[in-house]
């Protein structure tokens, strides 16, 4: 397989899953319901296990964006499609470094969820091939991180508001990029 067909069939999944804006947007919401959950008084244990079962309500979220948006989550004659699940999944295996802040230091739980989250969106630049999950990943890690070791405890909910921001500004910028994909490939299909 040459780059340019390797390149192909990457510009054929931004296109047909538009860049993974689905799942963005459904993150979005999870991340302000995260948010409120982290201003809610209780125990930060208690608020890292609501964390938990909010971020069980994305796939769910995603269909419905992805039967809105009309994306395409199964590209059978792409062999890369299959990469996208294991890229996802590969995030599960920070869940034991999950559980340990959970059990022994709650109060930092939301800051390694969404380092996790973060992080995890990196390798989806090379997998859409653009940018801006690369970006995005950097600045809600290192965000994340610096945002916690500046804030005082009652304030971490502020993390969770800040990842919605980043996420939102991801979806848009995966909007924008999947229009001038289009249109590119538009421009040369006609040549």
């Amino acid at each position: 397989m040459t780059k340019t067909q390797l390149d192909a069939l990457r510009a054929d999944l931004g296109a047909k899953a538009k860049n993974g804006i689905d799942f963005i947007l459904a993150a979005t919401i999870i991340w302000i319901m995260i948010a409120v959950i982290w201003i809610l008084p209780f125990s930060a244990y208690d608020r890292s296990v609501f964390t938990f079962i909010v971020g069980s309500l994305l796939l769910p979220l995603a269909l419905g964006f992805s039967k809105l948006l009309k994306t395409s989550w199964r590209i059978p004659d792409n062999p890369l499609q299959p990469l996208g699940l294991w890229l996802n999944f590969a995030q599960l295996f920070y869940f034991p470094f999950l559980i340990f802040v959970l059990l022994k230091h709650p109060d930092y739980f939301l800051m390694t969820y969404a380092i996790i989250t973060g992080a995890h969106f990196f390798p989806y630049s090379w997998y859409y091939n653009n940018k801006a999950y690369a970006v995005m990943a950097g600045i809600i890690s290192f965000g994340s991180l610096l945002m916690t070791l500046r804030l005082t405890s009652t304030d971490f909910h502020l993390t969770g508001f800040f990842i919605a921001s980043c996420l939102l500004i991801l979806a848009g910028w995966n909007f924008v990029l999947y229009h001038q994909q289009n249109k590119a490939h538009a421009a040369t299909s006609e040549t």
